[in-house]
């Protein structure tokens, strides 16, 4: 399916809470060591520097160094080499790879009031890099695979971002290594806090930039806030953070260039529209077999051609079945699906209770706010029986990765107990008839 990761599981977590004292937090469980969090870090940078337009402006690149290098020096930025890159992107946002590779949007810098409001988004990034949240969430949604696939790139056999791309990590909008659960964003405010205040900066700019862009687009408007899901009472938490904060003159900002930068990045051409960086081309494997074997997960099983490959954890809850050859990577790190089959759960926010037909709807509006031309047919979705329990059929269709063709995606989803299970069938428009047989015997398959 375009624009998805292959592995992917739509997961709302919840958490955050206003303390009532200074918070300090240090890395959870990681199977990465820090050495390999700064390799990580170097070859996806590499990797997003040739797909995304880097600004290469001395004006701009000393400014961005000035604050990078200042935040860095700061002992909650955990010692990291940290770099900083403008990139012409006009969606507010900014993103930090493991390691310390830092890049910012120019819509970020123009949106920003200040240069106290920059540096808070530049500061939450870094505490992300020091705490660790991307691998953590690597090491903990891969727990299985991750120590022979980090062992092979220590003895030589391909990149480390090779080696976690065979588990479905990329660098797309929603890979682990940089969707952080709320919890990840509770510390990153709360340290980034710490952080921009060591460093001159006021801390109570990020509140008010964070209560900013709610104001302008609600909590799923901007691109950050969709990025960066608010733990709840986020502003609170930060001003609760500062009240135990030691007391001092913040100067950092106060006679800075700010408006001369933005004036800069105002006077930059329109951002170069991103391609993918491999098309998809129909190969004699991506035909299904005919022939199948089991896939036997965590909380389900189901029947695949014996000709396509299972990616991601297969012990877990979260794959994708499809040829090798059916998948491409696009300009943003993310892996394609052109022919297959995803599987996930997607976990209902503050319910414990799964209703189909809500959470159903949850879905697909999840699906098309991270897939941008992604469309439900005009059926109403199609109820039927999966292995005894009710399921419902959406038909949806989206842009292919096979150029210039229409994606034809039908959801499946049931309710289980781990949360809403949902497969997604992908197939060229034009193919979908031949697979259907495919499709179908793979859906029948299905056991819980």
């Amino acid at each position: 399916m375009a624009r998805h990761l292959l592995f992917w599981p739509v997961v709302l977590m919840l958490g955050g809470t206003a303390f009532a004292q200074l918070k300090e937090f240090k890395p959870g469980f990681n199977l990465f060591s820090k050495e390999q969090d700064i390799q990580l870090g170097k070859e996806a940078a590499a990797q997003v520097q040739k797909q995304m337009e880097v600004i290469n402006n001395p004006k701009l690149q000393a400014f961005i160094d000035r604050i990078g290098n200042r935040l860095a020096a700061q002992p909650q930025a955990g010692g990291f080499p940290y770099t900083f890159k403008v990139v012409n992107d006009p969606s507010i946002n900014a993103f930090a790879l493991p390691g310390g590779p830092t890049f910012v949007n120019t819509g970020l810098i123009a949106a920003a009031d200040n240069e106290d409001q920059l540096a808070a988004v530049m500061a939450h990034e870094i505490s992300h890099v020091s705490l660790r949240h991307g691998t953590n969430q690597a090491s903990k949604a891969n727990l299985i695979q991750l120590p022979a696939m980090l062992a092979g790139a220590v003895i030589g056999n391909g990149s480390l971002l090779g080696q976690l791309a065979g588990a479905g990590i990329g660098l797309g909008a929603n890979s682990v290594l940089l969707k952080f659960s709320r919890n990840a964003e509770t510390q990153a405010d709360l340290t980034g806090a710490q952080l921009m205040g060591n460093a001159g900066y006021n801390p109570i700019e990020m509140a008010r930039f964070f209560e900013k862009l709610e104001a302008s687009g609600g909590k799923a408007g901007p691109q950050f806030l969709s990025d960066h899901p608010n733990p709840g009472n986020r502003m609170k938490a930060i001003q609760d953070q500062i009240r135990f904060m030691p007391k001092q003159e913040y100067t950092a900002g106060a006679n800075s260039n700010f408006r001369e930068i933005q004036a800069i990045v105002k006077g930059l051409p329109a951002a170069k529209p991103k391609t993918l960086a491999n098309t998809l081309k129909p190969s004699a494997d991506t035909a299904p077999s005919g022939q199948f074997k089991e896939f036997r997960g965590k909380s389900f099983s189901l029947s695949y051609p014996d000709n396509w490959e299972v990616f991601g954890d297969k012990n877990g809850n979260a794959v994708t079945i499809a040829p090798r050859s059916g998948l491409a990577q696009d300009a943003n790190g993310q892996v394609q699906v052109g022919y297959g089959l995803m599987a996930s759960f997607y976990i209902p926010q503050g319910r414990d209770q799964v209703d189909l037909n809500q959470d159903t709807a949850g879905l697909v509006q999840q699906l098309q706010q991270t897939n941008p031309g992604l469309e439900v047919g005009n059926q109403k979705p199609r109820r039927i029986k999966l292995n005894g329990q009710d399921a419902l059929v959406t038909t949806m269709f989206s842009q292919s990765p096979y150029r210039g063709e229409t994606e034809h995606d039908t959801l499946v989803t049931v309710a289980r107990p781990d949360g809403l299970l949902y497969l997604i069938l992908i197939a060229p428009a034009k193919d979908e008839q031949k697979l259907q047989a495919t499709f179908d015997n793979m859906i029948r398959s299905l056991r819980f």
